[in-house]
């Protein structure tokens, strides 16, 4: 029987994919989180073969979580199932860890594919995020501007872009509002901008929110 851990903020999509699973009858859902924090709790304190994980959680997104559970749990595989078909996300979250990548309109047999597959050692992503990486070779050294920030970094400019305050950053981060405030003069350093507006116009441009 294959152990999941499900981690999602909404409780209605944790109870279709617990149904999926559990339909197939060599899988369960062991254990769920809501937020990005308990994900990794529960990742290590109970014996979960495979990680489903959102990308937006409050507290700590997917991104994180990703990046600490291949750091203390590296035998833990970890699919990412998500709304974002963004390349950036796509590359970010296999540069992580991520064994799978799924986008959330994929058909629901994938995530059941998806997890024998990586459960059994191997890789397993979706035909839009395939799509994704193919165009980031066929790109070859070009790359992205994105590719210079680092993944607090992309969340801060997706918050700003969205026209969030620095409070409400700080708070959906667990970090100061002085730290939002430091990242957001570093966005501006980095990617030569000069306010919040091109910012928001530069993250639209790189499919990071929509117009």
């Amino acid at each position: 029987m294959i152990k999941v851990l499900l981690a999602d903020d909404h409780s209605i999509v944790r109870a279709g994919l617990r149904s999926l699973i559990e339909d197939t009858g060599d899988m369960e859902v062991l254990v769920e989180a809501a937020d990005g924090r308990e994900a990794i709790k529960q990742a290590m304190d109970n014996p979960v073969d495979v990680a489903v994980v959102d990308l937006s959680m409050p507290g700590m997104d997917g991104l994180e979580v990703i990046n600490r559970l291949t750091a203390s749990k590296p035998e833990l595989p970890i699919i990412v199932l998500t709304m974002h078909e963004e390349e950036q996300y796509v590359v970010r979250s296999i540069s992580a860890g991520a064994k799978g990548y799924i986008t959330k309109r994929s058909a629901p047999e994938q995530l059941v594919s998806a997890i024998r597959q990586v459960h059994g050692g191997g890789r397993y992503l979706s035909q839009e995020a395939a799509e994704l990486l193919a165009l980031r070779v066929a790109r070859g050294e070009r790359g992205s501007p994105l590719d210079s920030l680092s993944n607090r970094e992309v969340q801060v400019l997706r918050a700003l872009a969205l026209g969030q305050t620095n409070r409400e950053i700080a708070e959906a981060y667990h970090i100061s509002v002085k730290t939002v405030d430091t990242y957001r003069f570093r966005l501006l350093k980095k990617l030569n901008l000069r306010n919040n507006a091109d910012l928001s116009r530069f993250a639209i441009s790189q499919g990071l929110v929509e117009p």
